[in-house]
């Protein structure tokens, strides 16, 4: 007899998790450091804050820190339901780089029905710094008690060269962050691109996919099919590779996915609507292009359809 959907998910994530900490063992030997965790237990999170048509500001986007209530304005206008919000990386002096741009933009967005999941990039070589940058952002409230509805991790720095120590760190944060926040809270895993690290295999060999899987709630690959391909067809063709290899890779047909497509602004109406086909005939929960302040008018036109996906 088939299991109801969400308990065979708790259950292969239970086994999952199981799985992550064999690997850590057998990864840590080799990287010459230990790791010890436990098994995740508890209800599966709301994943709510990745459906739908999401965007992106980093630290970079000007305009947007400047006026965060006209920047989430505009996001309201254009159908956007949930907000990207990255709070600092490895190379700052601190977990949030703009604190009150951070409330501002948070308070902003709440008041305009949006959802807000922060984002922050380790560089894996000081891990406990980095997990202390990251709890803050989870911990972070604004006068007036708004907090971030999700945690995402940008999975991308090859700073630590040795892969194996690498992959050992970043399976030893996650597994502390998810201890540190329980079963119930929402995480995102914002992975490269699959297609991508398959066309470069030196980057990051054996990326742990069913691991990362286990850990988080949700797999957000950086496809940027800009960087890579041209034309609706090959658009829509590599989108839906790097789904399937994220699917193969978790060993998990089911894996809540959220796409991040092209660079804004670099995209044609055309390919953003190879993109957006790619995205309603996948089954994924959400999508989205990087970041806001570059996005076209003709982009917008096709983007608009994912804001209710089927």
């Amino acid at each position: 007899m088939a299991l109801p959907p969400l308990r065979e998910r708790t259950l292969r994530r239970a086994a999952g998790v199981l799985l992550v900490l064999a690997l850590l063992s057998v990864l840590a030997a080799l990287a010459g450091d230990g790791v010890q965790s436990d098994a995740r237990q508890g209800p599966v999170a709301d994943i709510g804050a990745y459906r739908g048509l999401g965007t992106w500001v980093d630290l970079y986007d000007g305009s947007a820190w400047a006026d965060p209530s006209a920047t989430v304005a505009a996001m309201r206008a254009r159908g956007i339901r949930t907000l990207f919000l990255q709070t600092s990386n490895f190379s700052r002096p601190s977990a949030l780089v703009f604190p009150e741009g951070v409330a501002a933009f948070l308070d902003a967005a709440h008041e305009a029905g949006l959802s807000v999941v922060a984002w922050y990039l380790p560089g894996f070589a000081h891990p406990n710094r980095d997990l202390r940058r990251v709890l803050e952002a989870v911990r972070f409230r604004t006068p007036r008690g708004n907090a971030f509805d999700s945690f995402a991790l940008d999975i991308e720095s090859s700073r630590v060269k040795d892969v194996a120590a690498r992959t050992v760190r970043l399976l030893e944060l996650s597994t502390r962050l998810r201890e540190a926040v329980g079963a119930a809270y929402p995480l995102g895993a914002v992975i490269p691109s699959p297609l991508g690290m398959r066309a470069n295999p030196s980057y990051w060999p054996g990326f742990p996919y069913q691991q990362l899987a286990s850990l988080y709630d949700v797999i957000l690959p950086m496809t940027y099919f800009t960087w890579r391909v041209s034309g609706p067809q090959a658009v829509r063709a590599y989108t839906m590779g790097c789904v399937d290899a994220i699917r193969i890779g978790a060993a998990d047909p089911a894996v809540p996915i959220n796409v991040i497509g092209g660079i804004a602004g670099d995209a044609t109406p055309a390919e953003t609507r190879g993109f957006v086909r790619a995205v309603r005939s996948s089954g994924v929960v959400g999508a989205s292009f990087y970041t806001f302040p570059l996005l076209t008018e003709g982009e917008w036109s096709a983007l608009t359809r994912i804001a209710d996906p089927p």
